[in-house]
């Protein structure tokens, strides 16, 4: 009984309110939101939206499902329904003290207390909206920046229904099909500059106000499971294709013509999410005769967070087991835009990269597992602690053993302005560095793991700023690249690649994008904005 009192008063100490039921199980616990949550009617991410509960907000929970993934409750304004367990403040040992409840069992607890409401915006919200899509699948944020917490996310080529922009205009605020709010970053939207100019001003605390028609009514029936276009013939020999931003006819007829049979798509995976979400995406690439390479990254905030290598690897698993030919084990990971700062270690990379193989291979042993390619960089002492060099971060996951744990080495080759087969004559300085030529990112990354295994550039392509004017500053060492040289160049890598006898896969890093701005996209586009591709002419010669 002291014990049983010990535990009751440190639940209460760190989650606020804990009631416990005679059988020991909690069914009365106040928790917090960490992030911006969906509210559902039942435990399941297709589940109808009832609402969102806003970080820092307080949400008090009577009930768990049976593997405790989600948390039944109450927000502070009023709003019952099921959360999952990682967007609140609360640990794996406290949930399995929950009590198990069903979807139907009652509800008896009143909206908690606590935190205000969230502060509210002088700015009137908008009535009138404008339905745009997005290029790619991208992230939806609580604000317009990517410090505000991810509340959703748009798959590529799907409306999103904007009401207005940042001050900055470089983010617009949406609402998706599945009635999620949240803000885009324009790079990733199809909107014109008249259209981008003619939406308000308004701020991450603006009311949403515009009426969204959803996938599908309250009581539709649920869909059934969606079934896979597998792929089981084994990857063999070397092969090429490219980093698309949508499937269009259009795309894979000049990927088609230009002899290309893999297509990459990168896909943002969020804790807790179902991978039937990918599904789609690999059978419309197998039908189109393609096969299919994932790129998987998470958000870099929820690597810390218990249990989340082993939540990643098992959502990988699924993708393999859904058919997809190649897995991309994260992306970039020796720079903090996509690993935690402070944290960037290539051994702790290839914990997740273990867990990963080691799931995707019990699932599906024709997967290619690829290694997540570094951003190929030296820029390490001048941002220490955001930066670790791709060369020295490939060395720390040969010596933890990566080796043992992937089919494939990724490699970054995006930088280049000198044919692929030059080894000197660089401008930039250091002339002499290893990335700024082709020969030497092969030599280098193939010598570290000694041959090992083979090379998959997961992202290879030469920027041009032809068609779209200028590049900003930090690209502007691509300003004199001529589109006639980009498609030489890229021929020339795939030939290169092809009879260096170390590299088995080639993705053109892009196919389709659109955009210019802080992250020229638009300008690595073999298909450019006037519908040509002497890319895909090159490479078909």
């Amino acid at each position: 009984m002291k014990w049983t009192r010990v535990l009751i008063i440190i639940l209460c100490m760190s989650f606020a309110t804990g009631i416990v039921s005679a059988q020991g199980a909690i069914e009365d616990l106040t928790v917090t939101f960490i992030r911006n949550a969906n509210i559902r009617q039942t435990p399941d991410e297709t589940a109808t939206l009832l609402g969102v509960g806003a970080r820092g907000q307080n949400f008090r929970v009577d009930g768990r499902n049976d593997n405790g993934r989600w948390l039944r409750g109450i927000s502070q304004n009023g709003i019952v329904g099921w959360v999952i367990n990682g967007t609140v403040n609360i640990p794996p040992s406290t949930i399995n003290g929950i009590r198990i409840i069903t979807t139907d069992a009652p509800f008896n607890l009143t909206p908690p207390d606590g935190a205000s409401a969230p502060a509210q915006s002088n700015i009137p919200a908008p009535t009138s909206g404008l339905e745009v899509s997005v290029y790619s699948d991208v992230n939806m944020r609580g604000g317009p920046s990517t410090d505000y917490p991810r509340v959703g996310g748009v798959f590529g080529g799907k409306p999103l229904l904007v009401d207005g922009r940042s001050a900055d205009s470089t983010w617009v605020r949406g609402a998706n099909q599945t009635g999620e709010v949240g803000w885009v970053a324009v790079r990733f939207v199809n909107i014109s500059a008249s259209q981008l100019n003619g939406l308000p001003i308004i701020d991450a605390n603006t009311p949403f106000a515009l009426a969204v028609q959803t996938n599908a009514p309250t009581n539709a029936p649920v869909a059934p499971p969606v079934v896979a276009v597998g792929n089981t013939a084994p990857v063999r020999g070397f092969s090429y294709g490219g980093h698309v931003a949508g499937f269009n006819d259009t795309t894979f007829n000049w990927m088609r013509y230009a002899g290309m049979t893999w297509i990459k798509k990168q896909f943002r995976y969020f804790d807790g999410q179902n991978p039937n979400d990918v599904a789609n995406t690999i059978n419309q690439a197998h039908a189109a005769g393609f096969r299919i390479m994932i790129g998987l990254v998470g958000d870099k905030n929820d690597l810390t967070r218990d249990g989340y290598y082993g939540r990643y690897a098992s959502f990988a698993a699924g993708v393999a087991g859904l058919g997809a030919d190649a897995i991309e084990v994260w992306n970039e990971p020796n720079i903090d835009r996509e690993w935690t700062t402070g944290d960037i270690n290539p051994a702790n990379y290839t914990q997740l990269l273990r867990q990963s193989f080691n799931a995707i291979k019990s699932v599906n042993s024709n997967t290619l597992v690829i290694s997540a390619a570094p951003a190929p960089t030296g820029a390490e002492n001048a941002f220490p602690g955001a930066v670790m060099n791709d060369d020295r971060y490939i060395r720390g996951m040969a010596d933890a053993g990566a080796v043992n744990y992937m089919d494939c080495i990724g490699v970054h080759y995006n930088e280049g302005i000198m044919p692929p087969t030059a080894t000197t004559g660089d401008p930039r300085v250091p002339s002499n560095y290893f990335t700024r030529y082709l020969p030497s990112m092969i030599s280098v990354y193939s010598g570290t793991f000694r041959g090992a295994r083979p090379l998959c550039f997961t992202e290879l392509g030469y920027l041009t700023p032809e068609g779209y004017g200028g590049l900003p500053t930090n690209f502007s060492w691509a300003s004199n690249v001529t589109l006639a040289q980009q498609a030489d160049w890229v021929d020339g890598a795939v030939a290169y690649s092809r009879n260096s006898g170390r590299v088995r896969i080639v993705i053109i890093w892009n196919m389709n994008f659109r955009g210019g701005g802080d992250d020229p996209m638009g300008g690595y586009a073999i298909i450019r904005p006037d519908g040509s591709c002497p890319a895909c002419d090159a490479l078909a010669n």
